[in-house]
């Protein structure tokens, strides 16, 4: 089976990422997308949101995809998710499985940075998907990472977690930014400052 996996914070799951999903499993005709919430993401300090509350997120966000799932190994590891670490425990967990790790052009650009990149590239290939204001340059990637990276063609939107979180905190509305199930959820749960 081919995989990708769709890690993030998801703080909260919008458009963008669903998008990025189904662009990447298009294109590559992934069999699965599995999403990945993290618990604590090295390149941030902490969510805003419980890791329970994100996995809620991400389940009500993708209800009704036959080829969607739910992955919450680095929620129930705890601690700081570096990839590398999930990777090698899905590896030796699913070892017939091809995994496609999806990650945004930013992303792709910071590949080099990430935690053993080296290794990591030899157990998975990465599919970037275009974002706005982020080209992609893949010859300006260490040589042993070119190969490694895939792109795929997704319509550009232009929207972040963090616009989403600072629009719903200032009293603006974030409706149909976010899927309508994870909007319910957190009117419904009152993160965010969202009162029902």
């Amino acid at each position: 089976m081919k995989i990708g996996i769709m890690g993030g914070t998801f703080d909260p799951l919008h458009i963008g990422h669903l998008l990025a999903a189904e662009s990447a499993r298009d294109s590559y005709q992934l069999d699965e997308v599995w999403f990945m919430p993290s618990h604590i993401p090295p390149h941030k300090d902490k969510a805003g949101t419980t890791g329970e509350q994100r996995l809620v997120m991400v389940a009500e966000a993708i209800k009704g995809h036959s080829s969607f799932r739910t992955l919450d190994i680095e929620v129930r590891r705890g601690g700081i998710s570096y990839t590398i670490d999930t990777i090698e425990e899905l590896k030796a967990t699913y070892t017939e499985f091809d995994f496609y790790f999806i990650i945004g052009a930013d992303m792709v650009n910071y590949l080099p940075h990430w935690d053993r990149i080296e290794d990591l590239s030899k157990l998975i290939t990465f599919i970037g998907v275009g974002r706005p204001g982020s080209p992609l340059d893949l010859n300006a990637l260490p040589s042993y990472l070119q190969s490694k990276v895939l792109l795929a063609d997704m319509p550009l939107v232009d929207i972040s977690s963090t616009d989403i979180r600072e629009k719903a905190e200032s009293g603006h509305s974030i409706r149909y930014m976010v899927p309508e199930h994870v909007y319910d959820y957190i009117v419904r749960s009152g993160i965010y400052g969202i009162q029902p």
